[in-house]
């Protein structure tokens, strides 16, 4: 509940205030397993702005509208990136689960006005010097590695050993790191550890160690700048600190390793499962490339972004905003919005989604045809190389992983036919 919530009657919030009554927790099984489910029930009670409780019983807005979310990231001058804005930061504990998404930090990711735009500028220009059929041809080296590894025994789980595997070592890459080297593994390691840590995993300690690896790559840069992301990002006009440069390739490695890890398991899963592809893929007629759009749109890897911090009290989907309200993205929500897909038919051949965002802060041109040649270098070449490849379970075994962040599979366990290179 926001400071200035005194209008109510004692300990009841006022009409609008996220806390109220029928505000619903973002979690549980049901949200995890089948989310658009949960958007369908929320748009009808609440319609395009609903109150939710986050981890902790802490109130937010969802935005579920297409539109909504459209004016959201287009208005910064209402809807700011600056997470200091928040009305809640008496009531956050410090173990909260969500404070590395929302405590501030001096990265590209919660700058506004000049300073992000000079911030966003040089990543992209930095990504810009990538030669895409040069990435394409590194991510086919990478996948026939990683395949390698698995073909001969028929079978494999493919979100952690291909993946979550290939964008890592594609993103490092393009940042300058030398390719098979043993740092260069255990820093490949400890991203998926502070991204998506399993049990018994410590991902604060491999965060760190990723700040401590790249603060080291950054002054090896400086010192012998080569063709990479990291020397671009260094030598630009706009003289960024070290610790400037830095904080911005761990958003930058972060935003490519994890959301394009769950774009590939999800079109596979998708290829997998989905009658169309499996007749189709062989016969040309419906490409991975048509699979690709198709999981933006319905299983878009990141479900839901926060956020957004109200700077002054505002209307938005007819709800009051009170100032340094948080408000949560709904990215997969406003992708399968009914008022833009009529009779509920959602149609893969445009690619007008929101899963690279929106507005100033959307992911910089051109991190998505970065991400892009990834994600179908991945496809087509474990489809090409295991061209008999099948589930090793039923489709309705395939759980979905508990988060109401990122949309992935826990594991996509495959059979296929060994094959020795």
């Amino acid at each position: 509940m926001s400071d200035h919530s005194g209008a109510g009657s004692a300990g009841a919030p006022p009409p609008g205030c996220p806390a109220h009554a029928s505000a619903v927790p973002l979690g549980g099984l049901q949200y995890q397993q089948t989310p658009s489910e949960l958007y369908r029930a929320l748009r009808r009670e609440h319609g395009a702005v609903a109150p939710v409780l986050l981890d902790d019983d802490v109130p937010a807005w969802l935005v579920l509208g297409y539109p909504e979310v459209c004016y959201v990231t287009s208005h910064d001058e209402l809807f700011a990136r600056d997470s200091r804005r928040w009305n809640q930061w008496p009531n956050i504990p410090e173990t909260w689960p969500l404070l590395p998404f929302v405590g501030y930090q001096p990265s590209v990711l919660f700058t506004e006005g000049a300073e992000h735009q000079r911030r966003a500028g040089v990543i992209t220009q930095a990504l810009e010097g990538v030669d895409q059929f040069e990435l394409a041809r590194e991510c086919q080296a990478i996948a026939e590695q990683l395949i390698t590894l698995f073909a001969g025994s028929g079978e494999a789980e493919l979100m952690s050993t291909y993946a979550h595997a290939l964008p890592a070592r594609a993103v490092l890459w393009m940042c300058g790191m030398p390719q098979g080297s043993e740092d260069t593994e255990q820093l490949v390691d400890d991203l998926r550890i502070s991204l998506d840590a399993g049990e018994g995993d410590d991902p604060v300690a491999a965060y760190m160690r990723v700040g401590a690896r790249l603060t080291q790559l950054v002054k090896e840069k400086r010192e012998s700048p080569g063709p990479d992301v990291t020397s671009r990002m260094l030598l630009d006009a706009a003289a960024l600190t070290d610790e400037e440069v830095v904080q911005d390739l761990i958003s930058v490695i972060a935003a490519a390793q994890q959301p394009t890890a769950n774009w590939i398991c999800n079109t596979l899963r998708l290829l997998l499962t989905d009658e169309r592809f499996a007749v189709n893929v062989s016969g040309g007629r419906v490409s991975v490339g048509d699979a690709l759009n198709e999981v933006l749109w319905l299983d878009t890897p990141t479900q839901n972004f926060i956020g957004r911090w109200a700077v002054r009290d505002t209307q938005l989907g007819g709800r009051h905003i009170r100032e340094g309200d948080c408000l949560v993205l709904g990215l997969a929500a406003a992708n399968t919005d009914p008022q833009i897909w009529p009779e509920s038919h959602v149609g893969a051949e445009n690619s007008a989604h929101l899963s690279f965002s929106n507005g100033e802060h959307r992911c910089p041109y051109p991190a998505p045809l970065l991400a892009d040649v990834m994600a179908r270098t991945a496809v087509e070449t474990l489809m090409e190389r295991l061209p008999d490849l099948v589930l090793a379970v039923e489709t309705a075994e395939l759980t979905w992983r508990p988060s109401i962040w990122m949309r992935g599979l826990s594991t996509l366990p495959v059979r296929f036919t060994p094959s020795v290179h």
